[in-house]
């Protein structure tokens, strides 16, 4: 029996013994290329799993391709000088050591579109300069952790937030309130900045003066705003100087003065007080009088005395009637190179008795722009007007 299946039947399938199926040539071969295959897309994902990585591939093969497409397309469309193009993208969008790569890939093209006589001195001339700028980019950004534009958007949105925190609430009947902040040199950050509390009856505001201007300033003003902001309203009223003196003294190093005035007004009644850390003195319109005349709080600037509390200060107190106003500003409306900081608040108080005739609202911004020329301040300027009409 076994003998006949011998014949009969495949190897397979004799007497019930298995047997080796013999596997062909071809078969071998494809299973072959299908595991190099799976290997080649396993190291292909590990080397472009990030987004770093693919961005500097493709930004590679699109130099490559423009260094030898000029030298065998068509100088016309595939010009050298387009790799410009390639190097820019990577300054914003790479780490500085995959820039430096692409760097390198693309001085080797410019070599050889230079040997091929399809790229000039100053091709190659503007393509250093655009990679040294694209450097410096990436380096920038490689402080921040941040490529792309997400930098410039993290400062837009610092901004707005600032300006958010200096635009104070609605009032209500009988109250009006106006806030001007212009930085030094048109930028967007500046050293004053404003912070306000309301909880439906009393009104915190805070005017704040950090030393020195413009983005230098700014990023000081940027940390204070949210410090000085939080604890304005969670802190009682005379506290409120003393802590952000607190606050400040618990840094390692001076990092220059700061000056402030905090205003308290109680909207059901129109009484204020007045506080002062070194700032110049607020203004108040008298109705009754038709004049302005200086206020008499006083104090300390902050970060220079370690317990604030015990420093001579001078508060002053007293009622916003029917038509009265308070004006709190900072010394770029008021100091000029050269003279007497008197005669600029002497000069500020002149020009503000324009804004009883044109209104506080509006005249706001107009007796900013008005001191601002007369007094030609590069510094920054920060005015805050509240009024009972």
């Amino acid at each position: 029996m076994c003998a006949r299946s011998a014949a009969a039947y495949p190897p397979a399938t004799m007497c019930g013994y298995s047997a080796r199926i013999m596997v062909s040539p071809p078969t071998t071969i494809v299973r072959s290329i299908r595991a190099a295959a799976r290997w080649l897309r396993d190291l292909v994902a590990r080397q472009f799993i990030t987004r770093n990585r693919r961005l500097a591939a493709g930004l590679a093969l699109i130099t490559v391709v423009t260094a030898v497409a000029a030298v065998y397309v068509s100088e016309w469309w595939f010009s050298p000088g387009a790799m410009i193009l390639p190097i820019l993208a990577g300054g914003l969008l790479l780490w500085p050591r995959a820039l430096r790569i692409l760097f390198v890939l693309a001085g080797l093209g410019i070599v050889y579109d230079v040997a091929e006589d399809k790229a000039g001195a100053g091709i190659v001339a503007t393509i250093v300069v655009t990679a040294v700028f694209a450097d410096v980019f990436a380096r920038t950004r490689g402080k921040l952790g941040m490529r792309g534009l997400r930098g410039d958007q993290m400062l837009i949105e610092l901004r707005d937030r600032i300006r958010a925190q200096g635009t104070l609430p609605e009032l209500g009947e009988g109250w009006g309130s106006a806030v001007v902040l212009r930085p030094a040199g048109g930028s967007s950050f500046g050293g004053d900045f404003v912070v306000s509390a309301f909880d439906g009856k009393t009104l915190e505001v805070a005017l704040v003066d950090v030393s020195g201007k413009g983005i230098d300033a700014g990023t000081r003003a940027l940390l204070l705003s949210g410090a000085f902001g939080g604890l304005l309203g969670s802190v009682p009223r005379e506290e409120f100087l003393p802590a952000c003196n607190a606050y400040l003294r618990r840094g390692k190093t001076a990092e220059g003065f700061v000056t402030a005035v905090h205003l308290a007004v109680d909207l059901a009644s129109g009484e204020y007080v007045l506080a002062s850390a070194g700032h110049l003195p607020a203004a108040h319109y008298d109705a009754a009088s038709g004049l302005w005349r200086i206020t008499r709080a006083r104090g300390i600037v902050l970060g220079v005395l370690g317990d604030l509390s015990s420093a001579p200060t001078v508060s002053e107190e007293g009622v916003l009637r029917r038509g009265d106003a308070l004006m709190l500003y900072t010394d770029g409306l008021v100091e000029a190179p050269g003279q007497d900081i008197d005669a600029g608040i002497d000069r500020l108080l002149g020009e503000a008795q324009r804004l009883v005739t044109t209104g506080f609202r509006t005249g706001a911004p107009e007796l900013v722009t008005a001191m601002q020329r007369a007094i030609a301040n590069s510094d920054d300027c920060a005015l805050v007007l509240i009024w009972h009409s």
